[in-house]
């Protein structure tokens, strides 16, 4: 998804709205799957279709994930991560390796109904410094060539989904739309290949990063509808960022003779927590209004509309990198368990509904013990160990859990980390200062979870990579500090 980018108040001009879809006849979302207690793939499929998506983009080929939606009636757009290009780029064996195992065996075997490979992932983010410019478009190539010679390349078509930094406003207005100088041609290159192939422009735009970069940013403008004042653009009048953001697309795509070319939305969302202005009330304002623009096919000021948007996210993943902020495990519109987080209208007065046959761990907690000091020298290192493994993320200033007291904020750590080892009984050892309980400690809108029952049993998360382990450590030593700063050491 996007990643955390400095922007100044210049990018007022330049995140924000597509143009949304012409009367859709279903709703389409991202599918992530860095969870440490995944849903079942099977329970996905069925929340998706229960709630009107029949839509759906994966970030990577996984198995469980495409087998169940084999003749499950949901398009699928898969992805393939950024640390596969290189291989990709340099061997169009590798490409057509890749499209048997993970394009025509599911379509063949499963029915699985895939329309699109989505090649990377924003390969072009400034702050990637070109790691990425020299393999994208030669593995775009190979992958089209794997497609075309398994006799799938009119059947699915092939993208890159791009971060809306790949194009700029030297105006600050829409109409000044332009690629960037440093990547341009290659992107007119891009575009060109696609546009002989039948694909899409895919293009990432967050309205809510825009206002999370800049502390100058006019809040209301990051939404629909709002009392922000408008930029004026000639005879063009733009209400919101997320209009401004698309239309300037628009404008760099005529500019360069690509002003028919089909656009979708990759990624639009809001978060639910990890940063202040990620909470309930903000992501139900804007998905609200998404959602009603999109099923009413209102177009951009310009008169474009995307072929599809792509909602961010379906579902929290507690194991996502905090390298962006720590709201990236929170863009789903459901809780990690697909429980509901805040009511939406999903189109004709349907109302969301969350996903059925989840089965949970025992309803039981690990907090602090009512006889541990919080002035106990252990307690800091202990609240650190508990979030070096565990999505801590919501104690964070501004988040759900921000507001707890010392005690309930090593409570807090203590049963994160119970959680996410499946409740073992050595995962409630904190230097003796930890209990189980079976009253519920949580303080609204403070929660605290219990995980999955995923039958599944390691010491630590088997997906956690080096990189996300570092980051929660950060994230842990933080913590520890700010408690020491309460008086808790």
């Amino acid at each position: 998804m996007g990643r955390f980018r400095l922007l100044g108040f210049f990018f007022l001009f330049l995140f924000g709205y597509e143009g949304l879809a012409k009367g859709v006849l279903g709703l389409a979302c991202n599918w992530g799957l860095q969870s440490t207690h995944p849903l079942p793939p099977n329970i996905v499929v069925k929340l998706l279709k229960d709630n009107g998506f029949n839509k759906v983009k994966l970030f990577e080929a996984d198995p469980g994930s495409l087998k169940a939606l084999g003749r499950s009636g949901i398009q699928v757009m898969v992805g393939i991560p950024n640390d596969m290009l290189a291989s990709l780029a340099s061997s169009v064996r590798n490409a057509e390796a890749w499209v048997q195992q993970n394009v025509s065996n599911y379509i063949s075997r499963y029915g699985t109904d895939i329309r699109h490979v989505a090649l990377g992932n924003e390969p072009f983010l400034h702050s990637y410094k070109d790691m990425f410019v020299r393999t994208t478009f030669p593995a775009l190539q190979n992958i089209q060539a794997g497609l075309i010679k398994a006799g799938l390349g009119k059947q699915v078509k092939v993208t890159i989904p791009l971060n809306a930094d790949v194009y700029q406003t030297d105006s600050g207005l829409p109409s000044g739309g332009n690629f960037r100088p440093d990547i341009h041609d290659l992107v007119i290159n891009i575009i060109k290949f696609l546009r002989d192939n039948g694909g899409p422009v895919t293009v990432n735009i967050y309205p809510f990063l825009s206002l999370q970069a800049d502390p100058n940013f006019p809040k209301e403008y990051a939404f629909f509808n709002n009392s922000a004042s408008p930029l004026v653009d000639g005879s063009v009048v733009y209400t919101n960022v997320y209009d401004a953001n698309f239309d300037t697309l628009v404008a760099a795509l005529q500019k360069n003779g690509f002003g028919q070319m089909p656009i979708v939305i990759g990624e639009v969302g809001w978060p639910t927590d990890g940063d202040p202005n990620a909470n309930v009330d903000n992501a139900r304002r804007f998905n609200q209004a998404l959602l009603k623009r999109i099923i009413q096919g209102q177009r951009s000021p310009k008169g474009r509309a995307p072929l599809d948007v792509y909602i961010f996210s379906l579902i929290d993943e507690d194991n996502k990198s905090v390298e962006p902020g720590n709201f990236e495990r929170h863009w789903g519109i459901f809780n990690y368990d697909g429980s509901i987080k805040y009511p939406l209208d999903m189109g004709n007065g349907r109302a969301i509904v969350p996903a059925k046959g989840v089965k949970y761990l025992a309803r039981q907690w690990c907090v602090l013990s009512p006889s541990a000091s919080i002035s106990d020298p252990n307690l800091a290192q202990s609240i650190s160990n508990a979030c070096l493994y565990a999505d801590c993320t919501s104690l964070s200033y501004g988040s759900s859990c921000g507001n707890l007291d010392a005690r309930r904020n090593a409570s807090y750590a203590f049963n994160m980390y119970y959680q996410t080892m499946n409740q073992r009984k050595d995962s409630c050892s904190f230097s003796n200062s930890s209990v189980i309980t079976t009253i519920d400690p949580s303080q609204p809108p403070c929660r605290f979870e219990i995980m999955i029952d995923t039958g599944k049993h390691e010491l630590a998360p088997a997906n956690k990579s080096s990189a996300a382990n570092v980051e929660s450590l950060l994230t842990a030593l933080l913590l520890a500090l700010a408690l020491l700063l309460c008086g808790v050491c």
